[in-house]
């Protein structure tokens, strides 16, 4: 491993979090794994009723441009100014275009950016923010797919994600591991110069670790895991504490159908991670199209949400499809 020269980041104090209160759910009527997770997770996270909007929509990998201005639009009507954040649970579809459907929802279609999926990406405004009410200081709602492979796999993500609201960080709380991969795959791997310095965090019970290889060797509870390999294996032997985060950089994560030749982003959340990120077109290895590695963990040690700590730590994510369960929040406090 190449000797990496890592140093803590500093980011903005966390402000609040969106939780059950806060946050809107979408349900496909026309997808029976939309209805039965979707209900589920409304019951299980007592969800307004008025926060729930029922629609039909399409049921396949990439809604056209009209199709998603007509989603965007229906969303827009239907959620008003309390609802901070968003849950679209469904599998597919999980893009609109070359842009992810989380992106599609939360920041509207892009026309230029299908023909240069490689150039810059248009910046988030909600990029390492403090806001815990991203919707009143920043005019965007975040969104996550609800996504697992099956509806048992689903209501078991969000079982997940209820079981680690407030489990980490007190005293006496399960010791936890932060890993950063530095695979051999150097276009992959170009986000090791931003891993944190490895080490203990007492004051939250979290180790940071920066090892090579591709996945962990060990039998560590894991918190949070960040790779670069196009495709993974071993996933099933890893060891995960409800809310745990786990992405890997490499270009077709976002790709949910499981065809592009490359792991994607479900492959965690079926290992029993609780959220998850990956590109749905060619995004070539820009850094800012991709979880920033200590803006994740130091606003999710904060007690943002899973939906929070990963959309602020994506300065590009058009391309980015944000999914698992959004309200997981295993260091929020009361």
């Amino acid at each position: 491993m190449r000797v990496l020269r890592l140093r803590w980041e500093r980011v903005p104090r966390v402000i609040g979090r969106v939780d059950a209160h806060s946050l809107g759910v979408v349900i496909n009527e026309d997808d029976p794994y939309s209805v039965e997770v979707g209900e589920y997770y409304v019951a299980r996270r007592q969800i307004p009723a008025e926060h729930v909007l029922r629609l039909r929509l399409p049921r396949h990998p990439r809604l056209s441009a009209a199709e998603a201005v007509e989603l965007r639009a229906s969303i827009e009507r239907h959620f008003g100014a309390e609802v901070q954040g968003m849950a679209l649970v469904w599998v597919q579809p999980w893009a609109a275009e070359c842009q992810s459907i989380t992106a599609a929802v939360s920041l509207g279609l892009d026309a230029q950016l299908c023909a240069r999926t490689c150039g810059k990406g248009a910046p988030s405004r909600y990029f390492n923010s403090p806001s815990g009410a991203p919707w009143r200081d920043h005019s965007l709602r975040p969104s996550m797919l609800l996504a697992a492979t099956s509806a048992e796999a689903g209501k078991a993500l969000v079982d997940r994600g209820l079981a680690a609201d407030g489990s980490l960080g007190l005293r006496g709380a399960l010791p936890v591991h932060a890993y950063y991969m530095v695979t051999n795959d150097a276009r992959r791997s170009v986000r090791a110069p931003l891993f944190p310095p490895p080490g203990v965090l007492r004051g939250v019970a979290v180790t940071t670790h920066v090892e090579p290889g591709d996945l962990p060797t060990g039998e560590d509870p894991l918190l949070l895991l960040q790779t670069g390999q196009p495709v993974l294996t071993g996933l099933d032997r890893l060891h995960w504490v409800p809310g745990a985060l786990a992405d890997h950089l490499t270009s077709y994560g976002g790709q949910l159908s499981g065809h592009s030749g490359q792991t994607s982003a479900l492959a965690w959340i079926d290992a029993g991670a609780t959220a998850s990120y990956g590109t749905v077109s060619e995004p070539c290895n820009h850094i800012q199209k991709f979880p920033r590695p200590q803006t994740v963990l130091l606003h999710y040690l904060q007690g943002a949400s899973a939906l929070e700590a990963y959309w602020k730590s994506v300065r590009w994510p058009q391309q980015g499809l944000f999914i698992g369960e959004p309200l997981a929040a295993p260091f929020a406090r009361p």
